[in-house]
């Protein structure tokens, strides 16, 4: 934020200076030292032809359990399966868990993965939002997520609406609610936090929008002065990003997608809320309306919208939780297919829904399951994939990958494919000049090509 200390002086409109430079995002910088303004110039600089492609995220924060999940070993020792079933799916010989009898209606529009391999074994959601690890390249910044390269890649489809959006709800466990770092491209290409520091962005910190209005008068009066404090002219060229801003704060389009009192109340009740929000601790509720605000987003304009679904470190009562967590996730991402489906969203738009590592095969003495990051899962679901398989499987005790392991990497490749971007040729520059590839030379999946 810009300061200027001394008297509070009155212009001919009748707004102070001192008044005037306390929007916050709007003037010269904002928290963290980047304003609106300068987001939308850098995505602007990075903004190639446009397009309806999008990205859905769900990141199960803390290690959802692959063996309770789309991979039921009920012919494994008791202490290794659990109490729960394989169900049949819409899709004849593959099965699923018994908690999440919708999915499995709709298995001919999702792929499961049951190999997935490469994680990093950190608590954290930094390699399901980069398909990279946190501290890979952090001498420069780290790498930057799917949201922050498609921000730069493609830019905003709609000057009201951000290209990258973050709806993680803040947790106790901070990594839990990454939302997709910019890495070393830089805090202009960070996502927009409505549930956090960007919700002061659209209130304006109590500004009306009929002194807004007076303040873009002013800034336009403000030409001399900055021509003044610029002699490149590199603030003038400001001025067109500063409109940029008052386009988003002033557009109804991004308001209206965040506010579900204007959602139609059956397609609400289909999603659900969640709630109760059962085991969060120190992690993320079960928030069932984020994945409809997700919706909202991307048909909104948003090309990432990337959440953090409930806290999945089971070291107790790991079978409560997936009763618990499972049917709401059902729920959720069932109603989240259906509704993109109906609308004629599913090919553009991709949904993944994992976690940062697995489960153990054996269950220890809190009926519990421990961190396993030899391997892991993942649901997929529309981006014009074949969808309709289940992909890779584990041995009989759910200890590693046998059939077609599959690495995070080329998970996140296959996002980047779905999105029009080619992850093995495409490159973007690091601080220091020198071409970075999206990803680690890993194709996208083929078998959903």
């Amino acid at each position: 934020m810009l300061s200027i200390y001394g008297r509070s002086q009155r212009f001919c409109d009748g707004v102070s200076r001192r008044s005037f430079l306390k929007i916050g995002g709007l003037a010269m910088g904002a928290t963290g030292g980047v304003g609106l303004p300068a987001l939308l110039q850098a995505q602007a600089q990075g903004g190639a032809k446009q397009s309806n492609k999008a990205v859905i995220n769900v990141f199960l924060g803390g290690g959802p359990p692959h063996q309770d999940m789309w991979e039921i070993k009920n012919d494994a020792p008791r202490e290794i399966r659990g109490p729960f079933q394989a169900i049949n799916t819409a899709v004849p010989g593959i099965q699923i868990g018994e908690c999440f009898p919708k999915l499995a209606a709709m298995m001919d529009r999702l792929a499961v993965i049951r190999s997935v391999v490469g994680c990093s074994g950190s608590h954290d959601a930094y390699q399901c939002m980069s398909g990279w690890g946190r501290n890979e390249n952090q001498s420069i910044g780290g790498r930057p997520s799917i949201g922050s390269v498609l921000a730069k890649l493609r830019g905003p489809t709609d000057p009201g609406v951000p290209p990258h959006v973050g709806l993680a709800a803040p947790t106790r466990h901070t990594p839990w609610s990454e939302s997709g770092s910019p890495g070393f491209l830089g805090a202009s290409w960070k996502p927009f936090k409505p549930n956090a520091e960007g919700l002061s962005d659209l209130t304006l910190n109590g500004v009306t929008l009929e002194r807004l209005q007076d303040r873009r008068t002013l800034l336009k009066g403000l030409d001399t002065l900055k021509r003044t404090a610029d002699a490149s002219g590199m603030m003038e060229g400001m001025d067109a990003f500063t409109e940029a801003a008052f386009g988003v704060l002033t557009s109804s389009r991004l308001a209206t997608a965040l506010d579900l009192s204007n959602e139609d109340p059956e397609i609400r009740e289909r999603y659900g809320d969640g709630k109760p929000y059962n085991y969060q601790y120190d992690g993320a509720p079960t928030a069932n309306e984020h994945l409809l605000i997700a919706r909202r987003l991307v048909e909104a304009g948003a090309r990432s919208v990337s959440l953090s679904y409930g806290r999945w470190d089971s070291h107790g009562k790991n079978f409560d939780l997936v009763r618990d967590h499972g049917g709401k996730l059902d729920q959720a991402v069932s109603a989240l297919v259906e509704d993109l489906d109906q609308r004629g969203m599913l090919d553009d738009v991709t949904v993944v829904v994992w976690g940062e590592f697995g489960r153990t095969p054996r269950i220890n003495a809190n009926a519990g399951r421990d961190h396993w990051p030899r391997v892991s899962c993942a649901l997929l679901a529309g981006g014009g994939m074949r969808t309709g398989q289940a992909i890779g499987a584990t041995n009989r005790l759910g200890e590693y990958a046998t059939q077609r392991p599959v690495h995070m990497q080329e998970i996140v490749a296959t996002l980047y494919h779905n999105l029009g971007i080619d992850p093995m040729s495409t490159t973007i520059e690091d601080p220091t000049g020198r071409p970075q590839y999206l990803v680690d030379h890993r194709q996208h999946i083929r078998e959903l090509a």
